[in-house]
């Protein structure tokens, strides 16, 4: 067997090893971020209302907004050179808004519901 061999050399294994550690530290550097701006299970007082826990939920998503807008203004000021970085945050405000816009269709569902039974 002539046995092709790729030209992949030590030199090569590294390079990707350094741009996978990078990218590792990068991504966990988003997670610490993004955690430290949001925690979706609010601790509760006893006496805290549902209003309070919406409007705590509300600063939550909107700080996840603010941090994918400051990535993406960084990326485009070249502070940030790692797209992935960016387009994490910019999924995370995502699916943090589609989900507030769930819940707010659902909390809106609920009050038609009940203000139809009061007839």
């Amino acid at each position: 067997m002539s046995g092709i061999r790729p030209s992949f050399g030590i030199g090569d294994v590294m390079a990707l090893r350094s741009q996978v550690l990078s990218r590792s530290a990068a991504l966990r550097d988003v997670h610490a971020a993004s955690e430290g701006a949001r925690a979706f299970a609010p601790a509760q007082t006893p006496g805290a209302g549902f209003a309070a826990t919406l409007n705590t939920a509300l600063q939550q998503v909107s700080a996840v907004q603010e941090h994918s807008s400051a990535m993406q203004v960084a990326y485009e000021r070249g502070t940030v050179t790692d797209i992935a970085q960016v387009m994490l945050a910019r999924q995370e405000a995502g699916v943090a808004f589609e989900a507030t816009l769930q819940v707010r269709n659902k909390l809106l569902t609920a009050y038609q519901d009940i203000m139809r039974m009061g007839g």
